[in-house]
């Protein structure tokens, strides 16, 4: 198992630099043309006094597509007010501004730069829309590469942020609840599963499929168990390995957990 820094300031400075250390992501959408296909979402991370660090997710509720599944706050970018916002993470004391990495993105990727902070933005607000997150508590510690997803045709980009002094959250109708995962949760093999989905959709231009193996992990607290699978595992299989060097157990090796998807997941209910 991997040791986590004693210190919060200490982990905080390890992500940064181990998110900075292979070539920076680079984005490959047009700032100015249609952003409808991209999304950012924000890999939270916290802690309370005298714990280690934990992963910070909301719950889908069943309003939404996707209903039931653990995910990274976040959403589709609106051009118009994020670029706005975009503008306001600059100013002093500000996410950006605050963050060390972000005279080398200025200099060095000054067409990326604009892209980034666009992203955060977006993040940012949707993280208040959907849970109260105060943007202005949240310390950013860096981007992490894209997710690609096949069924919804989009790409999400991950910024990865810390919570310094926030302890509630208000969930919206978008979510059902706010779960957190110790980190050293994900270094336990016994948390790990395959996830075995078959899909019923009834959707046209959606193909059913018999079935699809999937790597999962299990979050086991207070007798409820909650699933973490599909785009925000990968965010979070990347994560670890890339500043624990921590790869999962593999997938062929591990118990499987079986679930049916039907219409109602890929579409919601939409709000009264």
């Amino acid at each position: 198992m991997p040791a986590l820094p004693r210190s919060s300031e200490a982990f905080i400075r390890l992500v940064e630099e181990r998110l900075h250390r292979p070539s920076p992501t680079t984005f490959t959408f047009n700032a100015n043309g249609d952003l409808s296909l991209n999304s950012a979402v924000l890999f939270l991370l916290g802690t309370s006094a005298g714990r280690e660090p934990f992963l910070i997710l909301n719950k889908r509720s069943q309003r939404v597509r996707q209903a039931g599944d653990l995910c990274c706050p976040g959403g589709g970018i609106a051009p118009f007010i994020d670029r706005l916002l975009a503008r306001w993470l600059n100013l002093p004391r500000m996410p950006l501004s605050r963050w060390p990495h972000g005279w080398w993105w200025r200099r060095y990727r000054k067409a990326d730069f604009p892209k980034l902070a666009l992203l955060l933005a977006a993040a940012l607000r949707e993280g208040f829309e959907e849970m109260r997150l105060n943007p202005l508590g949240v310390r950013f510690l860096g981007p992490m590469p894209a997710q690609h997803l096949v069924m919804f045709k989009r790409a999400i980009y991950p910024m990865v942020g810390w919570v310094n002094h926030q302890k509630r959250f208000f969930p919206n109708w978008e979510v059902e609840k706010i779960v957190t995962i110790p980190l050293a949760a994900f270094f336990d093999a016994g948390n790990y599963a395959r996830y075995r989905i078959s899909f019923k959709t009834g959707t046209p231009g959606i193909p059913d499929m018999p079935y699809r193996d999937m790597p999962c992990f299990i979050h086991r607290h207070n007798g409820d168990q909650e699933l973490l699978w599909g785009a925000t595992y990968r965010i979070t299989e990347r994560f670890l390995k890339t500043i624990f060097g921590y790869v999962p157990p593999p997938m062929k090796a591990l118990p499987v957990i079986h679930r049916r998807l039907g219409r109602h997941y890929l579409e919601g209910t939409s709000p009264q």
